[in-house]
């Protein structure tokens, strides 16, 4: 029997394949009095929301031995982090409209160089499904002939992520900000993570955990505690624009063409809002620069990999175009500096809050993240000089 892992609180009870089925025909066409089969598996290794793929039968009149199709993915959406979930698929559905009226071609289409994926409506014509436990739930297209990898492969893989970013950043250059909602306020606001943590520091108090490794990230954020509003106060300033910004644009979420290894999309759009594209640019070189992953249980091996920058780099700035201005190329270091500072501090906290928001596998999982995070956050700083040198030769 399948079941989802729950972790929002309100998600308290087992999915089973049943309860999946009868939701997922919410997003198949009308019944007929041979409803196609279904094939459901648990999708992905998100964090946040629960993804399962639904692949729907050929022959609708064949009730076993069917022949399969991928068809799409649903998704449960996890309300205690979206908590404004109708206003994420608002954002998605002004996001793909004007994407696909910049493509010229069908963003489905196979042929299609870049492809972005769709909302699917209900029975009714609704872009999510609320259950009876009223969980919210929705569907999108699934782009066939594509893969995603965890970890870099090669130079020419770091580039491809490049120009996925930079494809990202060009087709929503002229999407105006005020037609998107802020979804999720305080999300990649460093300052704003900083002033949690320390609430949570305050109410852990004499019970904070006793181990070298805390004790190291401890003494990390304090070291660091002004480097947090380096991005915000230049936004102040008026030196960095608010642009629309994907929000999550690590390297599991660019999507690869099987057959040339081509970056074809970007996936995971919820966290798509106005916001500053810095943090969009320093979080993919953070998740792309280290080749021991953001889960790796080596964190003391943790460097960032400057040649992988260079590339992904490169590709990014072919493909983003020219609307680039000074200030932007000014702040990238401090970007690409802050934002493991930022991840790292995030599931330190949460760590420190007993696990609250993300999944976890075991009880001190964020911290092992926290300290990967904070590792590469080091490895940066030492070779501050080089990648100061690289961004300037770039530009």
């Amino acid at each position: 029997m399948l079941k989802a892992e729950l972790k929002d609180p309100t998600m308290n009870a087992e999915t089973t394949l049943e309860t999946l089925t009868a939701i997922a025909r919410q997003f198949t066409p009308t019944p007929s009095p041979h409803p196609s089969p279904l094939k459901i598996e648990s999708f992905g290794n998100g964090n946040i929301n629960d993804t399962f793929l639904v692949n729907v039968a050929i022959n609708p009149e064949v009730n076993s031995e069917a022949d399969f199709e991928t068809r799409f993915v649903l998704q449960r959406i996890n309300t205690q982090v979206f908590r404004q979930p109708k206003l994420v698929m608002q954002n998605m559905r002004v996001f793909t409209e004007h994407v696909q009226n910049r493509l010229t071609c069908d963003p489905l289409s196979p042929d299609c160089a870049w492809q972005v994926p769709q909302v699917l409506l209900t029975q009714t014509g609704e872009d999510h499904w609320i259950d009876e436990a009223g969980q919210f739930w929705r569907a999108i297209s699934f782009i066939e002939n594509s893969q995603t990898f965890d970890t870099i492969q090669d130079l020419g893989h770091a580039q491809e992520i490049g120009i996925a970013l930079g494809t990202f950043h060009r087709l929503v250059s002229d999407l105006p900000v005020e037609n998107l909602v802020d979804t999720l306020e305080g999300f990649h606001i460093t300052p704003s993570y900083l002033q949690i943590y320390d609430g949570v520091l305050a109410a852990v108090g004499n019970g904070l955990p006793q181990s070298a490794e805390v004790r190291y990230c401890l003494q990390f954020v304090g070291d660091r505690r002004t480097l947090a509003t380096v991005l915000e106060d230049a936004k102040a300033l008026g030196k960095l624009p608010i642009r629309t910004m994907h929000g999550d644009p690590k390297i599991n979420n660019v999507m690869f063409d099987t057959t040339n290894r081509s970056a074809i999309s970007m996936i995971d759009l919820d966290t798509v809002k106005p916001g500053l594209i810095h943090y969009d640019v320093g979080d993919c070189l953070r998740s792309a620069c280290n080749p021991l992953g953001e889960e790796s249980d080596q964190w003391e091996q943790v460097r960032f990999e400057t040649d992988l920058g260079e590339a992904i780099l490169r590709g990014y700035l072919s493909a983003s175009g020219s609307f680039l201005t000074d200030n932007d190329h000014d702040y990238l270091y401090d970007a690409i500096r802050l934002i493991s500072f930022e991840l790292g501090l995030r599931f330190f906290t949460d760590y420190l809050a007993g696990n609250v928001y993300f999944k976890v596998k075991h009880s001190t999982h964020n911290l092992e993240r926290a300290l990967v995070q904070f590792k590469l956050t080091e490895s940066i700083e030492l070779q501050a000089s080089t990648l100061r040198t690289l961004l300037q030769n770039l530009r």
